[in-house]
């Protein structure tokens, strides 16, 4: 190990070794699930050479040393926050609400409107656009669904991004995405910065989760959408990862994932494009 960790990785500002980089990697995998090939050197260079001025550090040794000892749960958590991505927009991949909403005005809607329960969770919900974008979809459907028995989840490991998503704060240009007909209703234009409507931010509670550990939720849900998320995670992560929201669906309830992703999962099938459903029995 002493000959791995002299040996430079990334020539910069500070001394990063390759012994450096797998001891950040593994924090990383173990808090998270989240695995960072070699090929990612550079990233977490850029990203953590920022901690590195903040904490007035020589090099990433030190770093190390920091996370490994009495005071490393709180530098961990802004390791989480530096290597996570967080890109991200309203109404990104439009087929999976054009779905949603299908499933609310054929399904859903009617049993919410009849005194039904409808539970929807969005995992790894980064900035709010995701959560606030199925909110505007069930609000299209069901103009009265914050008064009725409908809730989103809202579950992020970071909580740097939950408080910003919390603030439901965008700019104009964040809201372009936001179809017309949805927008009229939902968006607040009235005085310089656009706001969402009270409906939208009731229908959403936020709060912080890593998927990598124990759920606490007890019931099962009718949407999950779990988009390039997976995608940060080796192959048996993923198994584990699916195999469990499988568990957490309700026997109508659909997963939606990202674009690049594939639901491998013996509990689950195919249902539309990038949307499963749990498979019978």
């Amino acid at each position: 190990m002493s000959a791995l960790r002299k040996t430079a990785l990334v020539e910069g500002e500070f001394a990063f070794t390759h012994g450096d980089f797998r001891m950040i990697a593994d924090t990383l995998y173990a808090a998270s699930g989240i695995a960072l090939p070699a090929s990612k050197a550079t990233l977490v260079y850029s990203r953590l050479g920022k901690r590195l001025r903040a904490l007035g550090l020589n090099s990433f040794s030190e770093y190390c040393a920091i996370l490994d000892g009495p005071t490393g749960e709180v530098e961990r958590s802004a390791l989480l926050s530096a290597l996570t991505t967080n890109v991200t927009r309203f109404f990104r991949e439009p087929h999976h609400f054009d779905a949603l909403r299908q499933q609310f005005r054929h399904h859903l809607g009617p049993r919410a409107a009849s005194g039904g329960r409808i539970r929807l969770w969005s995992a790894g919900c980064s900035l709010g656009h995701e959560p606030y974008s199925i909110a505007m979809t069930v609000l299209a459907e069901l103009p009265n669904a914050a008064d009725l028995d409908v809730r989103i989840l809202a579950t992020d490991i970071d909580p740097q991004v939950i408080e910003t998503a919390r603030r439901a704060t965008y700019s104009q240009d964040d809201f372009k995405p936001v179809p017309e007909d949805m927008a009229s209703r939902t968006i607040n234009r009235a005085e310089g910065q656009p706001t969402l409507s009270d409906d939208v931010r009731r229908l959403v509670r936020f709060g912080v989760l890593n998927l990598h550990e124990a759920w606490p939720m007890k019931g099962q849900f009718d949407v999950i959408f779990c988009r390039n998320v997976a995608i940060y995670f080796d192959d048996a992560t993923q198994k584990r990862l699916w195999d469990r929201f499988a568990q957490a669906l309700t026997p109508e309830g659909r997963l939606y994932i990202g674009h690049s992703e594939r639901a491998e999962s013996a509990h689950l099938q195919p249902d539309g494009l990038t949307i499963y459903r749990r498979r019978p029995g």
